[in-house]
């Protein structure tokens, strides 16, 4: 019987592709989540890409401290930092108008106040 053994210090070849689409995703929404499964070879939102090779990308860029993770339930959840988002920048060959979704401000419409506020009185002593 010929039996093989993986070092734990083995290199994955992570064909281009995958790696850009990796990439893109992570730069575009911000944060990216990956389940801990090695045998599923398909991510639900990245195309091409499998699980593995996904859970390796993650793995690099933490190391290199351009995502920060946090590992729950069997998920590690990842989220782009500010060192991230230059090196992705500059990989992708993004411009500088370019942000994550996380990092795109919101306009929030508040409904203005009507009325004079019904039976609510402020001020004053309570009771």
């Amino acid at each position: 019987k010929i039996r093989f053994y993986i070092s734990p210090t083995f290199a994955m070849f992570i064909p281009k592709a995958n790696r850009v689409a990796v990439y893109s995703y992570l730069f575009r929404e911000g944060v990216m989540v990956v389940k801990k499964d090695t045998i599923n070879m398909k991510h639900p939102d990245i195309e091409g890409a499998s699980n593995l090779e996904i859970m390796n990308i993650a793995k690099s860029l933490n190391s290199k401290e351009y995502i920060r993770t946090t590992f729950s339930w069997q998920h590690t959840y990842c989220y782009l930092t500010d060192e991230g988002i230059a090196y992705l920048r500059e990989y992708l060959a993004l411009p500088e108008s370019v942000v994550p979704a996380t990092h795109k401000k919101t306009v929030t419409s508040r409904p203005q106040d009507e009325g004079d506020g019904g039976d609510r009185k402020f001020g004053g002593e309570g009771g």
